[in-house]
């Protein structure tokens, strides 16, 4: 059972890394009046950088104004404007298939429910999460690498499977302040708590932070 002495713990948490990147917010660059042109970045951010994706994003939605456009496209006349990134051939028949998926089961529409976009090809929990998120403002903790890796280091969970560790995080933080905290973990774990090396010295937690399975650090 979740304590109120450690919901304290992670609002404490939060509030500082949250002052430390008062402006945490996506890096993916896309149309924010258009919730296809978020999912088609963030299907494309598997195993990508946000700046890789926002480096190929301009041309692809040159080519492809809308999604009926990449519905009408073969994945092969997508690949050549995405082949820096990883997995380039499987995304650009995952975007192919969301595209026809959306035109055919929603109207053209990007569904503003999270189930309706689990069922979409290449939408799995997370991308749904940023989606709901950043397109439709609903209170969501979308569990990255960053958002996991942060967690786990401040003792938040010891969980290991996003859903699982989203679950313990949604029960720990204010549903007002979900957004905020993924943005806010996303920007620590970028810039501060990085994988390999965290720079503690840098960290605005450091003196309360238990460095949960952090042997090296700066």
């Amino acid at each position: 059972m979740t304590t109120k002495k450690q919901q304290k713990n992670a609002v404490y948490f939060l509030d500082q890394i949250s002052h430390r990147f008062p402006d945490a917010k996506i890096e993916l660059k896309y149309d924010e009046k258009d919730p296809w042109q978020l999912l088609v970045a963030v299907v494309l951010s598997a195993q990508s950088t946000d700046v890789g994706v926002n480096k190929v994003t301009p041309r692809l939605f040159a080519r492809f104004k809308n999604v009926q456009a990449f519905a009408k496209a073969e994945s092969g006349q997508v690949e050549p404007f995405i082949q820096s990134l990883g997995f380039f051939r499987n995304k650009a028949k995952s975007l192919v298939a969301a595209a026809r998926k959306v035109v055919a089961d929603f109207q053209g529409a990007v569904p503003g429910d999270r189930e309706k976009l689990e069922q979409i090809p290449g939408v799995g929990p997370k991308s749904a999460a940023v989606i709901m998120a950043n397109a439709f403002g609903e209170p969501a903790i979308a569990v990255d690498t960053h958002v996991g890796r942060i967690a786990r280091r401040l003792g938040l969970t010891k969980q290991k499977d996003p859903s699982k560790v989203e679950i313990e995080l949604e029960k720990l933080l204010p549903k007002a302040r979900w957004i905020e905290a993924h943005h806010a973990f996303i920007w620590h774990g970028r810039r501060i708590c990085v994988a390999r090396k965290p720079c503690c010295t840098q960290c605005p937690v450091t003196e309360r932070c238990p460095r949960v399975g952090v042997t090296v650090f700066a």
